[in-house]
């Protein structure tokens, strides 16, 4: 498979061109993907032969914000690909996912449902009041 970004919801010129080159350089294939192809399954979007696309056009909401799917990345080539974004002062890209056997299957909603989840779990706060360490309530001997 070739070296792959998906971008949703990247409407923005501006960023639009810092992202592209940023990544010129690296030769990878960003693919746009329009609003109506948000239904499809996130690995046919990426061109494996063997996710068969869906028929319907999407007609549901806009992602309520930005997101990157990496698809054919080595570990390498997906930290190339993290610092030439961070280095390009595009922004940041909080929802960004690697193709995987699990989620090629997905559509562009269900990802992005999936790491707004995953990302509100990680960054959820431990109260105050409450011990993060649990030898904390131990009795003492």
């Amino acid at each position: 498979m070739k070296e792959t970004i998906l971008l949703f919801n990247l409407a923005d010129k501006q960023t639009r061109r810092k992202v592209e080159l940023a990544l010129f350089p690296l030769k990878l294939r960003l693919r746009y993907i329009p609003k109506d192809q948000y239904n499809q399954p996130l690995g046919s979007l990426a061109g494996l032969g063997d996710v068969p696309p869906c028929e319907a056009c999407y007609e549901g909401e806009e992602l309520p914000d930005t997101m990157l799917v990496f698809a054919g990345l080595s570990d390498a080539r997906l930290n190339q690909v993290l610092l030439a974004l961070r280095r390009s002062k595009s922004g940041t890209f909080p929802y960004k996912a690697i193709l995987t056997p699990t989620n090629q299957f997905w559509t562009a909603p269900e990802c992005f449902a999936e790491i707004a989840r995953e990302h509100e779990l990680m960054h959820a706060e431990t109260p105050m009041d409450q011990p993060t360490d649990p030898s904390v309530n131990l009795p003492k001997n």
